[in-house]
């Protein structure tokens, strides 16, 4: 499909307007990957159409659940199609066991403390300052989001991993933790952007060591190419698990 003008483009994909509705976007996947709020950077062939596929297959399964989402279809591996829509400068982050970041800011926690139900968290998305948390007053204060909407984005963020964590958990994967975003498309929050396997950890048989998600590029201590041909490896293993999504789900 030949795109239309670009919209914009970030570390991991090029939006560009829909050549013939002006109501959809045609998102390109990349085969960058980053870490650090971009310090780390580099490009692993093939990874934008595993990124994609992996996007189609968890996108179809949250539609497929009802819950409002921007995705349309997937008419290639590195091509998305989806609803236009104004993007909230905010990630919300679920989290059913205590790891990562949260223990940085928790030191008194355990690592693997339960949250039940699954514990959401809000942070701007501003790379300059390291993505801070922000509180749901502030989102409110700042104009970011109305308190219906936030209160929306919770009760549907953990509608979103409770669908995740049941059709990981049919592979005996544990899903730990899950970052999502929304967009506004005709006066309605849609989860929108890409979940793919940047956007979660996930643990097979529960096991911290057998991470198969972004983490083992963030946790390199230097990259080379083992390293990176490895971290493909685990993209192409996660998009050929979220494959098995299609036969999970309340129409399959």
């Amino acid at each position: 499909m030949q795109p239309g003008p670009k919209i914009t483009e970030g570390k991991t994909k090029i939006i560009y307007a829909h050549p013939d509705d002006p109501h959809l976007i045609i998102m390109r996947h990349k085969d960058g990957i980053t870490a650090g709020d971009g310090a780390r950077r580099n490009e692993i062939p093939g990874k934008g159409a595993l990124a994609g596929r992996t996007t189609a297959n968890v996108f179809a399964l949250l539609n497929r659940a009802g819950i409002p989402t921007h995705f349309v279809s997937a008419p290639e591996p590195e091509i998305t199609i989806a609803r236009r829509c104004m993007m909230l400068p905010l990630e919300v982050v679920m989290r059913r066991l205590a790891t990562g970041s949260y223990l940085r800011r928790h030191p008194e926690t355990p690592e693997g403390k339960r949250f039940d139900p699954p514990l959401v968290e809000f942070f701007l998305k501003d790379d300059a300052a390291h993505d801070p948390q922000i509180s749901e007053a502030e989102i409110v204060a700042r104009n970011l989001a109305t308190p219906v909407e936030v209160q929306q984005m919770i009760d549907t963020g953990r509608r979103v991993f409770a669908v995740l964590e049941a059709a990981w958990a049919a592979q005996e994967v544990t899903l730990v933790d899950l970052k999502i975003e929304f967009g506004r498309a005709g006066g309605a929050l849609l989860v929108a952007d890409v979940i793919d396997n940047d956007s979660w950890r996930i643990w097979p048989g529960g096991e911290k060591g057998r991470m198969l998600d972004k983490q083992v590029y963030r946790n390199a201590a230097t990259v080379d190419e083992a390293v990176l041909a490895d971290v493909r490896a685990r993209y192409e293993q996660v998009a050929a698990m979220t494959d098995a999504f299609a036969a999970y789900g309340p129409s399959a």
